[in-house]
């Protein structure tokens, strides 16, 4: 019988989901090259079958095409799923500091009283849900106070439309602010074997205020999966076809870093390459979630059978060395 999926609290929250969850914004296709939608919805249903709880989208995932799909895959299934979601990317409104363009319409960070409450309801409606379970600023907005921001997610948070508040791409003085307000449950921030850097700057804060962190991109938008070979092709619209860390030679590092270490490592657990890297970030100091992208069931089995890995002190420190080792020079 194999082990159960490890769970751990979000933060003071009194809410305890999956260390591995299914991160939806390749579901949304924007950056991604499309979507599909009976395989992402068959994605999101085998990801919870196999005992992910933890779903993370935004609206910002193809303009509220992500929270559209997740919110017909867990139609039946509300009460078996932790539910995150995000606010803060708008285009609505063209308010706060502007971001980017999406096909031509301007998208503002913007993180003000009002239109956090106009979010949390367009997000309620396509999510078919009446309460969010952890509601995360998904980027920073330097023209709003945090007291503003927090004071808008603490009304809904005593409405019961949202259990749980987190912020996401943070500066330490950002976290710092959220923290002095004594009610931020997670973070979401990059990390991975190639990018560490929240290990001094941010994880330290979190520590100090028992704030959980989701960790995205935890295969480095695939680098880092055992099958980006240097062979591969990026086209369209695919973020990582002008991506430096995508480099012809970066590649050949990873390759070599995983043949040597990582795949002998796997084949004790009988794993794959994917599942010791998730394994081996979830068992890194203050990294309490890891999210992955499964855009198949295949992958979203691959995923979470991640999350049932226990890796010995040995083999965490084996592939801790070996990334100074292979990835000392990796450009980013």
């Amino acid at each position: 019988m194999s082990p159960e999926m490890i769970k751990r609290p979000i933060g003071k929250s009194g809410i305890e989901a999956s260390v591995v969850g299914l991160g939806t914004w390749a579901i949304g296709g924007w950056m991604w090259g499309g979507t599909d939608e009976s395989q992402s919805i068959a994605a999101i249903q085998t990801s919870i079958d196999e005992g992910v709880s933890l779903i993370d989208t935004a609206p910002a995932y193809g303009q509220g095409l992500s929270e559209t799909i997740v919110g017909k895959a867990i139609k039946d299934r509300r009460d078996q799923v932790v539910l995150a979601t995000k606010c803060g990317l708008i285009w609505h409104a063209q308010k706060g500091n502007h971001f980017f363009d999406y096909d031509g319409h301007p998208v503002h960070r913007h993180l003000g009283k009002d239109s956090i409450i106009y979010e949390v309801e367009q997000s309620l409606s396509r999510l078919g849900t009446d309460y969010i379970d952890l509601y995360i600023t998904h980027w920073q907005d330097p023209t709003t106070p945090v007291s503003e921001t927090m004071e808008a997610l603490l009304d809904l948070k005593q409405q019961g439309k949202i259990r749980a508040i987190g912020a996401s791409n943070l500066s330490v003085d950002e976290l710092k602010a959220y923290a002095a307000h004594g009610s931020l449950d997670a973070i979401q921030e990059e990390y991975s074997m190639v990018k560490r850097d929240i290990e001094t700057s941010l994880l330290p804060i979190c520590a100090a205020h028992d704030i959980s962190t989701l960790s995205y991109s935890s295969l480095a938008l695939g680098l880092l999966s055992g099958k980006m070979g240097p062979e591969r092709e990026f086209t369209g619209d695919d973020q990582r076809k002008d991506n430096p860390r995508f480099s012809l030679a970066n590649r050949e590092k990873v390759a070599r870093l995983m043949d040597a270490v990582v795949a002998p490592i796997a084949a004790e657990h009988q794993a794959t390459k994917a599942q010791i890297v998730i394994a081996w970030t979830l068992q890194q100091p203050g990294i309490t979630f890891a999210l992955c992208g499964a855009r198949n069931p295949d992958q979203a089995r691959e995923n979470a059978k991640a999350g049932r890995l226990r890796l010995s002190s040995g083999e965490i420190d084996a592939i801790g060395a070996a990334t100074k080792t292979y990835l000392i020079d990796l450009d980013s």
